[in-house]
């Protein structure tokens, strides 16, 4: 059976929701435990203040909303360039928990999340040329419930 463009728009917008999900949950836990949040993400040595924990955190809410309300309002060309984008952040991330003696497994997670923002990141893209193709700005997830 052929995957329709109705289903594959719900696998993106859900692979994309639950990207920005886990954004909000590390943006958070920022905010509340920034030791564990810092430890978590890889950087091991001691911070003076709280300032960069905040600044982490709120980055990523911000970014965790914005991933939701793209995919929510199927705005595939706006959340390929969001995960697009994200590849360099994560890779970014990786080099610096690398560069500052991390743990194998926290640069692996950076690795890996930006292997992952590149794979739906061009899913999105996809999906924005097809509907694109169709004459439509967007096929809104609410509408393709509907289909087949």
């Amino acid at each position: 059976m052929a995957t329709t463009p109705a289903r594959t728009h719900r696998r993106i917008a859900a692979l994309a929701i639950f990207a920005g999900a886990l954004l909000l949950v590390i943006g958070v836990r920022f905010i509340i435990v920034p030791e564990s949040a810092a430890r978590t993400f890889g950087l091991t040595s001691a911070l003076t203040g709280r300032e960069l924990h905040y600044v982490v955190g709120l980055r990523d809410l911000w970014l965790a909303l914005l991933a939701l309300a793209f995919a929510v309002f199927a705005e595939w060309r706006a959340l390929a360039l969001w995960l697009l984008i994200g590849v360099l952040v994560c890779w970014g991330d990786a080099a610096v928990v690398a560069a500052y003696g991390g743990p194998p497994l926290a640069i692996a997670f950076h690795v890996g999340s930006g292997v992952f923002c590149l794979l739906v990141g061009l899913a999105a893209w996809r999906a924005h040329a097809h509907a694109q193709a169709r004459g439509a700005t967007a096929a809104a997830p609410a509408a393709d419930r509907n289909a087949p």
